[in-house]
């Protein structure tokens, strides 16, 4: 029986993808009702501030875990529909391949575009016969032409765009977090520093530390839903959850660059190394490196590189730290594959964390915890945004039908781990 005739005091921790998914899809149970149910969503630092506004955005109905892909891929089309995604948050269905390359010595390059520094840009060819003979024989697809042809060793297509399509993740998570707002929900920033419960039985209400003013207020609560991201175990320690630092650059390539999220491995030569300012003397790469390209909207290129725990988890998204020396990595691989992304400019550098489940099974963690009233989503890894819409509507399941109603999703639910 559903239980939406009750009035809730209903509490999201966390203001990534996952927690204003769960907010949207919460307004949009056919449950809901406004004068009984109130949605809090609370967030320490900001809307979309950590990794939900700086991932890739890659869609993939080939993506995991299969229990909730089809799902959450039908729903961001069903979504983008519904509210123009396409030009909010720029939806589009793309391509998506493996690349296999040979870098490229590069030569000095201003730290500050990524360009050459003596302004220079040796043209390629690399669409004359003998080039074009090189991309054929590689099994690069004729509008795939923003990479060096000399460079290109291999390539196959991983998805097209029946089953591969983008999201602009800042944009889309806010705009999921302003829908949610339209139709009643409260956004509150501020941390949470307890998880109230009654002698353990169900939870009652969430304390939090108010941003603004640094006063400490508690919201009463009779459903709480955390979704806290990497910052989940610091909410409530049972979860499994830690974090993955992950940087990332955008570029504005120096000519329009087709619709592909490229996975790359490059085989850089032995004598590759840093020519920016940021670490003058070059230090050592290894041999092969395999950033992720994606070509967006509006003449922008995102590149991400390899994980890292270099650097402990800081309080809040405002906090972390970027590696500039690592982001320029990611600028100097990228560049000794493509001339349009070694030509372009640089328009941002930055880092974020992704949430890992610390057990065998893996991850995400969607369901109940084993205490009345608490729910928990987290663990995504980087299918946080393919995986939102979808975890998203469970949520909203749980809470007002007491169960998952739209996939089976036993495999993850969190008492298996906690």
């Amino acid at each position: 029986m559903a239980s939406g005739t009750k009035e809730k005091e209903i509490v999201i921790i966390g203001g990534g993808i996952i927690g204003c998914t769960s907010a949207y899809f919460l307004t949009r149970h056919p449950a809901y009702d406004p004068s009984k149910h109130k949605i809090t969503l609370l967030e320490a630092s900001k809307i979309a501030g950590g990794a939900s506004g700086k991932a890739g955005g890659l869609l993939g109905l080939w993506a995991y875990p299969n229990n909730i892909v089809p799902l959450s891929y039908r729903l961001h089309a069903e979504l983008a529909k519904e509210h123009g995604g396409e030009s909010r948050w720029g939806y589009r269905r793309i391509h998506c391949g493996q690349l296999s390359a040979k870098g490229r010595v590069l030569q000095s390059k201003a730290a500050t575009n990524g360009k050459p520094a003596n302004g220079e840009s040796v043209s390629l060819n690399k669409r004359d016969a003998k080039a074009l003979g090189k991309v054929v024989a590689a099994g690069l697809p004729k509008d795939l032409n923003w990479f060096a042809s000399e460079c290109v060793r291999s390539y196959y297509e991983m998805g097209d765009p029946d089953t591969t399509a983008q999201v602009h993740p800042y944009y889309f998570t806010t705009s999921m977090a302003e829908l949610a707002k339209e139709q009643g929900a409260d956004i509150v920033l501020g941390s949470v520093t307890s998880i109230d419960t009654d002698d353990g039985k169900g939870v009652k209400s969430v304390t939090y530390e108010d941003k603004a003013t640094k006063e400490t207020r508690t919201i009463p609560a009779t459903d709480v839903i955390v979704a806290a991201g990497p910052w989940t175990q610091r909410v409530y320690p049972p979860a499994p959850i830690s974090g993955t630092r992950a940087h990332s650059v955008t570029i504005t390539p120096s000519k329009p660059i087709s619709a592909y999220a490229i996975f790359t491995e490059i085989a850089l030569p032995p004598d590759f190394g840093r020519t920016d300012t940021f670490l003058k003397a070059k230090r050592p790469h290894g041999k092969t490196v395999t950033p992720e390209i994606y070509a967006r909207p509006n003449n922008e290129a995102y590149a991400c590189g390899e994980g890292d725990h270099l650097v402990p988890l800081p309080k809040t998204t405002d906090d972390v730290e970027t590696d500039l020396a690592r982001c320029q990595d990611i600028v100097d691989y990228v560049s000794s594959i493509s001339d349009e992304l070694r030509d372009g400019e640089v328009t941002a550098r930055q880092a974020c964390y992704l949430p890992n489940v610390k057990a065998a099974s893996g991850g995400p963690l969607i369901g109940q915890t084993g205490v009345k009233g608490l729910l928990l989503a987290s663990g995504h890894t980087c299918w946080g945004i393919q995986n939102g819409p979808g975890t998203g509507k469970l949520i909203s399941e749980f809470v007002f039908d007491g169960k998952a109603m739209s996939a089976s999703i036993g495999s993850l639910d969190p008492r298996r781990v906690m």
